[in-house]
């Protein structure tokens, strides 16, 4: 590699990491073997190249990390990105750079360095199916207790109800026990209750033959058939009437039923997992849930608190939801702000889990900093917000935190906004909202 000393090439060339050097023009000079391997291309090839057109990275354009290093005289580490190789195929890596120095410590290049995350991002998306989603994650005591038993849930086989409020995550829950369980193999097959009336409830759950009725126009196979040697998840069972309760309720205790238009019954061997999102014993009470049904499908009981109830997680979820979307969306956002966080830290979340993934999507739209601000929150958050007659303590905190960040990098840079805002990670146009709030213009 150009003006390295041969041992240090010899190593450089051995390292499973990606690197590479440029000048202050950022073309390419030094190339090491992993970079040729993550990019396609030859190093005779990339020497002499500008950067983008061997790298092509997503934050190129908007958010160079080459230009940030120069621009703020400090190295980066670990910024998200993905390139895309010579075969297109996007490659998800993480960029570090260091300064290259002549004798006289004057800045004459950088040093690259970029991490391949495929085979992370391969675990990730592995573990995604086996527990049905990154958001089954927490440090709530509540949460971190249910995890613990999902194991043993798992391989008991006993069937399962799932209470929770919509949106906290009950159908994650129960692809987690059935990917826990040895019936993994088999299909998990899932059913909402409350989508359908009775008279097409059942021909999806039982199945039909061919002319059944007007329209059957060929055999059909039910939801209980589909799922043999696997789990059938009944979502908001709650949901379905009384007479079909009494239909359900045959089935669980004889493992048969019968296609509509049919005389012969069948078998299936299916692991029942049910959720609801009302109480079921209130129901019982009602007259409009039946009490033997309901002891058939609670032998194991799972209640998933809402997220108000667990807001220490809410900022280990934004976590995740930004790297999902960063990923769908080819973008490298870093997080969200001070201010936002105690916003949504604050925030009741009527729609729970799904509400804050939806939140998350919404500010990707609007966003166009490194940082989601409460700029790019939904109104109903913000107004929600606003008519708090006791705003939160950690808003105040988080505020003067942020405001004496502000401060200490407009000092450092004498009070230029263009290099405060590309440090901040933020656009000229929020750094002058932010200065004149906390009266720093």
């Amino acid at each position: 590699m150009l003006g390295l000393p041969y041992h240090c090439f010899v190593l450089l060339e051995n390292l499973s990491e990606c690197i590479f050097t440029i000048d202050l023009k950022k073309e390419i000079n030094s190339f090491n073997h992993a970079a040729e391997t993550i990019t396609g291309f030859k190093r005779q090839e990339a020497i002499g190249q500008h950067c983008f057109d061997i790298f092509r990275t997503n934050i190129c354009a908007k958010r160079c990390v080459m230009d940030q290093s120069l621009a703020n005289g400090a190295p980066q580490q670990d910024i998200p990105a993905f390139i895309i190789n010579r075969a297109g195929d996007q490659i998800p890596i993480s960029i570090s750079t260091s300064f290259l120095r002549d004798e006289k410590n004057n800045i004459i290049g950088l040093f690259g360095i970029f991490r391949d995350l495929s085979e992370l991002e391969r675990l990730r998306r592995q573990i995604t199916r086996t527990f049905g989603h990154e958001d089954i994650i927490g440090k709530d005591p509540k949460m971190r207790e249910i995890l613990a038993f999902l194991p043993d849930i798992a391989e008991s086989d006993s069937a399962v109800l799932i209470e929770g409020p919509t949106g906290s995550g009950k159908e994650l829950f129960a692809r987690a026990i059935h990917y826990l369980s040895s019936r993994q193999k088999g299909p998990f097959i899932a059913i909402n209750c409350g989508a359908l009336p009775d008279s097409l409830l059942e021909s999806e759950i039982f199945g039909y033959k061919k002319g059944a009725f007007t329209g059957a126009e060929r055999d059909k196979p039910g939801r209980f058939l589909l799922a043999d040697k696997g789990t059938l998840f009944l979502d908001e069972i709650c949901n379905i009437s009384t007479s079909f309760q009494k239909d359900m309720l045959r089935v669980l205790e004889d493992g048969e039923f019968t296609p509509l238009g049919d005389t012969k019954p069948l078998k299936t061997d299916c692991r029942i997992i049910a959720s609801t999102n009302r109480d079921l014993k209130a129901m019982i009470k009602e007259g409009t849930f039946r009490e033997d049904l309901y002891y058939r499908i609670n032998v194991v009981k799972i209640s998933l608190p809402p997220l108000r109830e667990r807001s220490g997680d809410i900022p280990l979820l934004i976590e995740n939801f930004i790297h999902k979307y960063n990923l769908l969306k080819g973008r490298a956002m870093r997080g969200v702000t001070n201010e936002a966080l105690s916003y949504l830290i604050a925030y009741p979340f009527p729609g729970n889990v799904r509400e804050l993934e939806n939140i998350i999507e919404y500010a990707f739209i609007l966003c166009k900093d490194d940082y989601i601000g409460i700029e790019h929150l939904p109104m109903d958050v913000r107004d929600w917000y606003k008519t708090q007659n006791h705003p939160s303590f950690i808003s105040a905190t988080l505020a003067t935190e942020e405001e004496e960040k502000i401060r200490q990098i407009l000092n450092k840079h004498r009070g230029n906004r263009l290099t405060t805002a590309r440090e901040l990670g933020i656009s000229r146009s929020t750094l002058w909202r932010k200065m004149n709030k906390y009266g720093l213009s």
